[in-house]
């Protein structure tokens, strides 16, 4: 039997999408959380970045390749093509949020922060949201061809450290997002592992 071993930080973030997958495929595996040694892990990463999953001794970097991957194995991946593409495009559409969520989190001048907060909250969000909304309404309350895929593992998994890294929690706000990370968290496997995950900052 396989060996899985992910390495991230101690939160969520781009870690929690492969936590969920791994336990939705009943997946034993290593949750090595790091704090401390970054900075003597780092370079021997292959590309200075986390997280990394180890298969054996086999070592996957990137967490959307690492989703992707273990999605074919979970049957998550769409079908066909045109399934395939559906979830790449809701994917890369959250990814351009989550990529200022990335910056704000980056940014180390306190106002310069307090103003990219405020874009993000004010203008980013209701944005994307409006559109995801949209979204899961017509595909029955899912991201993709009306069905589960690792698109709303991905989604679920690192909108979950919004609360925590900006104020704000979408399931408040928008009623769709809400049902559709309520149906997340009582999938099988996905549940167990929220019930026992340990407590983190974001």
């Amino acid at each position: 039997m396989a060996e899985y071993k992910l390495t991230y930080f101690n939160g969520k973030g781009l870690g929690e999408p492969i936590r969920f997958i791994l336990s939705y495929m009943g997946k034993e595996f290593q949750d090595n959380r790091i704090s401390a040694e970054w900075p003597q892990l780092k370079e021997k990463t292959p590309f200075g970045k986390l997280p990394i999953l180890e298969i054996d001794d086999k070592v996957l970097y990137q967490s959307l390749a690492i989703l992707k991957y273990l999605a074919t194995q979970a049957g998550l991946a769409g079908n066909n093509a045109e399934e395939k593409l559906e979830i790449d495009m809701v994917v890369g559409a959250y990814g351009d949020l989550a990529s200022e969520l990335s910056r704000y989190f980056q940014t180390a001048n306190s106002s310069d922060k307090e103003k990219l907060k405020e874009t993000i909250i004010n203008d980013s969000v209701p944005f994307y949201m409006s559109k995801f909304e949209t979204i899961l309404k017509k595909n029955g309350g899912y991201l993709a061809n009306g069905k589960l895929s690792w698109a709303e593992l991905y989604v679920v998994g690192h909108s979950s450290s919004f609360p925590a890294l900006i104020g704000i929690d979408l399931t408040e706000k928008y009623p769709f997002w809400k049902e559709l990370t309520e149906r997340v968290y009582s999938l099988p496997g996905i549940k167990e592992w929220i019930r026992k995950r340990p407590e983190s900052d974001f």
